[in-house]
C-alpha cells in the first residue's frame, strides 16, 4: 500500500485558531491548517505594493510589470523574407516542377538591413536572404533549394503560393496589442519582445522591502567570539532567501529576549518594510514573547499562531496596519521551510503577481517515510537519477535544528495531513531546490 490515510474518526483533530488568547506556557491547543492560515492572512492583506519605478531593460529581469504594455508598432514593420531564395510573383511559378522549371530573369539582389529601391516586375526574380525586406511588387519567396541560377536567369522548380515563405507586416505583433499584462514577472524573452517593439525602459512595481530580525540571548553575529553563544544562522539565510524572490532585504540585526527591545525593533521593521520576518520567540514557552509583542503593535495583530505543519509548527502569521509579519521558529530548518511555505504566496499577493512554483519530479522512495496525522509534514530527500529512474533517499538526520539536512538534500516530500506516510517503493511528488544528482 503506497500511502496510509487518516480515518475521519481517528487521529488528532486540527482546528482553525481564531483565538487571541495568551498561550505562553500552556502549549498549542489548536493548530491551523496551512491552507487556512494562508487564506486568513491573505484576507487581511488589503494594502498592496503599488509604488511604480521606471528602469532600463537591463535592470528589470524578474520585476513585476506595473501596467499593461501596448506595442506602438507592428512586428514585422515590413514584409520580410522568411527563407533564403528569390522574391517572385507567385503567379509566375504556376506549373513549375523539377522536370519543367520556370525560368525568370534575375534582376538583382536585396541586401539585408536596407530598404530596397528595386521594384519587381512580372517575369523577374530578386535574390533575398532570410529577414530581408521584400521588394515592392513581390508576394512570395521561392526557396533556394528549389532553384538553379545561371547568373542572369534563375529557374524555379516548384510552385509557390501567395505569401509563401514571407513574414507579413504585423504577423508577430499587431500595433495596439497588449504584449505584457500588468502583474507579469519579466522573463528574458519578455525583454526581447520589449526591445523588438522599441522600448528601452519600462515601469515596474517597486521591490517589496522585507525587514529581518533575529531574537535570542544565545545569538551572536559571528562564530567563535563567545563560546557560550551560537552564530545567528537564520538572518543571513533569510536575507538571501528574500532576494531570490525579488525583494529588498533590510537587516534589523539581533535583539535580546527583552520585551521592549523586541517591540522597538519590530516597530522599526514595520516603519521601513512592507514585510517583517522575525525568528525565534514564537513558541509557547514562558520566554516566547514575540506573539505578545506583535499584538501590542496594532490591529488586527496575530491572526494565526500554531500551524499544522512539521517542522515549523510554532509559526505565527500577523498583519499590523496592513503590513505582513511572519513570526518564524528559531530552528533554522523550521524557519526556512515555514518561509518557503508562506512567504512566496503572501508576498505574491502583495504584488498581485504569482511566483514561479518550485520544479517537481516524481521519484520512487527507497525506504518508508512517516507523516503525522493532522499535520502537513515536510520530509527532506536526496533525489538521484539511476538506470531504474529517479530514486528518493530520505535524509536520515531530520531534526529541525540540523541545517546539514537541508544542505545534503535537494528536495522535499510533502506528506499531507490525511495520510500516515508513504511506503517503500511508493512513487511520490518531490519539490526540488537543487538539481537531481546522477548516480
Amino acid at each position: 500500500m503506497p500511502a496510509r490515510h487518516l480515518n475521519s474518526s481517528t487521529g488528532p483533530q486540527v482546528h482553525v485558531n481564531h483565538s487571541k488568547d495568551d498561550v505562553c506556557g500552556s502549549g498549542f491547543k489548536h493548530l491551523t491548517p496551512v491552507h487556512e492560515a494562508l487564506r486568513i492572512t491573505n484576507d487581511h492583506l488589503t494594502k498592496k505594493v503599488t509604488d511604480i519605478e521606471e528602469h532600463p531593460l537591463s535592470e528589470v529581469l524578474g520585476r513585476v510589470v506595473a501596467a499593461d504594455v501596448v506595442s506602438p508598432i507592428d512586428i514585422p514593420t515590413f514584409n520580410r523574407a522568411a527563407m533564403d531564395g528569390y522574391a517572385v510573383f507567385s503567379e509566375d511559378t504556376q506549373g513549375a516542377s523539377a522536370t519543367s522549371p520556370v525560368p525568370l530573369r534575375l534582376a538583382g539582389s536585396i541586401p539585408i538591413g536596407i530598404t530596397p529601391n528595386l521594384r519587381l516586375h512580372r517575369g523577374e526574380a530578386l535574390s533575398v536572404v532570410t529577414g530581408g525586406q521584400m521588394p515592392e511588387g513581390s508576394n512570395a519567396v521561392a526557396m533556394i533549394e528549389y532553384t538553379r541560377s545561371s547568373g542572369t536567369v534563375v529557374e524555379i522548380s516548384t510552385e509557390v503560393h501567395p505569401n509563401e515563405n514571407v513574414s507579413r507586416i504585423g504577423e508577430d505583433v499587431t500595433r495596439g496589442t497588449v504584449i505584457l499584462k500588468r502583474g507579469t514577472r519579466i522573463l528574458p524573452q519578455d525583454i526581447g519582445m520589449l526591445t523588438s517593439v522599441g522600448f528601452d525602459r519600462i515601469a515596474v512595481i517597486r521591490k517589496p522591502r522585507v525587514a529581518i530580525l533575529s531574537t535570542g540571548n544565545e545569538l551572536q553575529q559571528e562564530s567563535g567570539v563567545d563560546s557560550s553563544k551560537i552564530p545567528d544562522v537564520n538572518r543571513p539565510v533569510l536575507i538571501n532567501a528574500v532576494k531570490e524572490y525579488g525583494c529588498e532585504s533590510i537587516d534589523l540585526g539581533i535583539v535580546r529576549d527583552d520585551y521592549n527591545l523586541i517591540r522597538n525593533k519590530i516597530k522599526e521593521g514595520l516603519d521601513v518594510g512592507d514585510v517583517v520576518l522575525v525568528t525565534a520567540g514564537t513558541s509557547v514557552g514562558p520566554g516566547d514573547m514575540v506573539p505578545k509583542v506583535i499584538d501590542s503593535l496594532g490591529s488586527p495583530g496575530m491572526l494565526v499562531h500554531g500551524v499544522a505543519m512539521r517542522p515549523s509548527m510554532p509559526v505565527g502569521l500577523a498583519v499590523i496596519n496592513s503590513k505582513l509579519i511572519l513570526s518564524l521558529p528559531g530552528y533554522p530548518v523550521s524557519a526556512y521551510l515555514a518561509f518557503l511555505e508562506f512567504f512566496p504566496t503572501l508576498v505574491g499577493q502583495l504584488l498581485e503577481s504569482n511566483f514561479l512554483p518550485r520544479p517537481r519530479v516524481k521519484a520512487k522512495l527507497n525506504r518508508r517515510v512517516a507523516g503525522i496525522l493532522g499535520s502537513k509534514t515536510y520530509v527532506r530527500v536526496r533525489v538521484s537519477e539511476t538506470n531504474d529512474g529517479l530514486i528518493a533517499d530520505p535524509v536520515r538526520t531530520s531534526g529541525a535544528g540540523i541545517l546539514s539536512s537541508l544542505v545534503q538534500a535537494n528536495g522535499f516530500i510533502i506528506v499531507t495531513e490525511r495520510i500516515e506516510g508513504y511506503e517503500e517503493n511508493a512513487s511520490v511528488d518531490i519539490e526540488l531546490f537543487r538539481p537531481v544528482e546522477r548516480m
